[in-house]
């Protein structure tokens, strides 16, 4: 470490070199030696051609997007080190698939032979790691790169002491009241500033335009949902109003920004028999819904101070997959059924023109964003070019076929159905009267307020964890107390003012990860190609745009009708299948229909037999299955309590498999090895 550190240091750096191919590459490096007076003269040519018959034997690409050409022979004073930095990144075969953008040159005397295999494995260490490769990519100086080694020493121990973490930071009990929330806001308050900066980028504005889109879309439907269930006493107004003041005050306050706060079929479903309840009973609606969101709002309260968010050190890899591809399923259902019942809603306005041009624009939404989001591995256009469609691409795909959807203004479409003007849905006002229940209304709100606080709860800190997922390689810190302290507070506003109680989105807040994410593609040595993320942008001003945002479409609400709910419909899909990726559930599913003699090399298939894993995933299919099941039926208030449930079941899979074989089928993050190809 300390040559390679000496070497950015005294500035022996090329930073994006214009080339295409290494002999370009390796003549640049040397006549900058030379100058240098690193390199004496008389042997350019000998050392250059030294580099040059290395490369002839066999690529030095090792993977992680790094070569290591090296040289060892007279005319080299003592061992040095050029990094180097194409602008553009090549294709030099390396084991991973990677195109090559980092080059270390190695030059040497005979003697400093003998060395070479230890600075081979500094730089191997260094460049594994996620963080400092995309820092490295953005340094503009020697300085900034030196400061990213000077990053990456600070957050890697030495190997010899470093030791496997057992409990994330956010989830280590302190013993005390307000322990929890304390350590949150003193793990994210350095970051604070920072966030806001970070949010100043280009593909943050991609990430705003996306998910306005994709978090107003719900709100909407969600709300005309909500005002059926409830006779009109709570609407698609009161929906947006609250995503929007939710949504800028968690950006604003909370400790992991990235989530998004939405509308969840759970909570509707809550909501929902409440009102039929109050109904039955003659009681006031929004006052005993008001009294039930306080009770709810003390609960969660009570929850953040005394640390029961640890107690999600008891869910795995088990609970987050089987719940991330529950909700990731109801995406991808909920707009392919929205598809069907245009087909079969079809009347004299609403002909076969209109099935056949909804689905089209649905699949070309779909088609468009998630060819676009691919776009930065193509061949095709510059790299800035490239990257912009990737990151515009779900804003361009709904803006694209909302043209075509104009165009053909012929053919009859649903739109999204937003309200005429700013206004309660019923007319009513804006503030709860408290006192218009019962008095003892007032604690029996206690009761259904248990089920909501477990609720949103387990749907908040599941969603969280997702979010924080080793894989997504975030860095800031969690802020699993603060922030349920904090969605509490918003749940007793929302009360009383008749607002719809929000929680995490679980695809909504992947979305808003993936959207902002720097990913680079992997493929493995039987072909296999599967996307790695390696770095996240971590900001607040994404969230706070984005919810800013819908707060402002209430003054346009006549403009928002131009915009086709098949559209919509795509873009829920597009939503689905993306929160999809990374989901080991999903990956050891489609083992079942695969030839064993071709599957991917990854850790399970490694250690674990065939048989085992398949096992594995049918439990875990099983659960999900059952979680399905009682969310659509009668007992849908009952699914807080099934999630839950879910980890007794995982306490119990550990006597249906091996220590082994759980370590690694249940892994928080994949192993090391899975990271480092040139070790295969």
């Amino acid at each position: 470490m300390k040559l390679l550190r000496k070497a950015v240091a005294d500035g022996f750096c090329l930073l994006d070199l214009d080339v295409r191919e290494m002999p370009a590459v390796l003549h640049e490096t040397i006549a900058y030696l030379v100058e240098q007076g690193t390199v004496d003269g008389q042997h350019r040519d000998a050392v250059e051609k030294a580099l040059v018959d290395r490369e002839k034997l066999g690529s030095t690409a090792i993977g992680n997007a790094v070569a290591i050409p090296h040289a060892y022979l007279a005319g080299v004073a003592h061992p040095t080190i050029v990094f180097v930095r194409l602008a553009n990144a090549v294709n030099l075969g390396a084991p991973d698939g990677i195109p090559t953008r980092f080059i270390f040159v190695l030059l040497g005397p005979v003697e400093a032979a003998a060395g070479h295999l230890e600075t081979l494995m500094t730089i191997a260490r260094v460049m594994s790691d996620d963080e400092f490769r995309y820092e490295a990519g953005a340094a503009q100086t020697p300085q900034q790169l030196l400061e990213a080694l000077d990053h990456f020493a600070e957050r890697t121990p030495p190997i010899d002491a470093a030791e496997r973490k057992t409990v994330s930071q956010g989830l280590a009990p302190t013993g005390r009241l307000f322990g929890g929330v304390r350590q949150d806001v003193a793990r994210r308050l350095p970051h604070y500033l920072g966030d806001f900066r970070e949010g100043l980028h280009g593909k943050c504005a991609a990430s705003t335009l996306f998910l306005f889109f994709a978090c107003l879309a719900p709100a909407v439907t969600f709300g005309g949902i909500m005002a059926v269930q409830t006779g009109g006493q709570i609407g698609a107004i009161e929906m947006i109003v609250a995503s929007a003041f939710c949504g800028v005050v968690y950006a604003l306050l909370a400790g992991q920004p990235l989530i998004i706060l939405g509308g969840t079929g759970p909570l509707l479903v809550f909501t929902a028999i409440l009102y039929r309840l109050c109904g039955d009973m003659e009681i006031p609606f929004l006052s005993a819904y008001a009294w039930v969101g306080l009770w709810t709002t003390g609960f969660l309260i009570l929850m953040a101070i005394s640390e029961a968010g640890c107690l999600m050190l008891y869910f795995t890899r088990f609970t987050d997959e089987i719940f991330s591809a529950l909700i990731s399923l109801i995406f991808i259902y909920e707009a392919i059924k929205s598809l069907v019942h245009v087909f079969q809603d079809l009347d004299v306005r609403k002909h076969h023109d209109t099935a056949l041009l909804s689905l089209l624009l649905a699949g070309g939404t779909y088609l468009i964003a998630m060819n676009l989001s691919r776009f930065r591995r193509s061949a095709y256009l510059l790299p800035k070019m490239r990257e912009f469609l990737a990151d515009f691409g779900p804003a361009i795909a709904l803006g694209a076929m909302t043209v075509v959807a104009v165009l053909l203004h012929e053919v009859h479409l649903d739109v999204l159905p937003s309200p005429d003007e700013f206004g309660t849905t019923a007319g009513r006002p804006w503030s709860v009267d408290l006192f218009a229940a019962p008095k003892w209304v007032r604690f029996a709100a206690a009761g259904p307020a248990l089920l909501v606080a477990l609720l949103v709860f387990l749907d908040q800190n599941i969603t969280a964890r997702l979010v924080n997922s080793p894989d997504h390689k975030l860095h800031k810190g969690e802020a699993y107390h603060l922030d349920l302290m904090i969605v509490g507070g918003l749940i007793g506003i929302c009360s009383l003012f008749g607002l719809p109680w929000l929680v995490a989105a679980t695809v909504r807040s992947l979305n808003h990860v993936r959207s902002l994410a720097t990913v680079e593609e992997i493929v493995s040595p039987r072909g296999h190609a599967r996307e790695r993320i390696i770095h996240v942008r971590e900001n607040r001003m994404t969230g706070f745009a984005i919810h800013v945002l819908i707060g402002l479409s209430l003054l346009l609400l006549s403009w928002l009708k131009v915009i086709p709910m098949a559209v919509l419909y795509g873009l829920f899909l597009f939503m689905g299948v993306v929160s999809m990726s990374g989901n080991q559930l999903f990956e050891r599913l489609s083992l079942w229909v695969k030839d064993s003699d071709l599957y991917p090399l990854t850790h399970y298939t490694r250690r674990v037999p065939h048989w085992i894993t398949h096992k594995f995933t049918l439990l875990q299919v099983t659960c999900l299955v059952v979680l399905w099941i009682v969310k659509s039926g009668s007992f849908g208030i009952l699914f807080p309590l099934c999630i839950a449930l879910l980890v007794p079941v995982r306490l119990l899979v550990g006597r249906l498999f091996s220590p082994e074989h759980l370590a690694a089928l249940d892994a928080e993050e994949d192993p090391g090895e899975e990271e480092t190809h040139w070790a295969e």
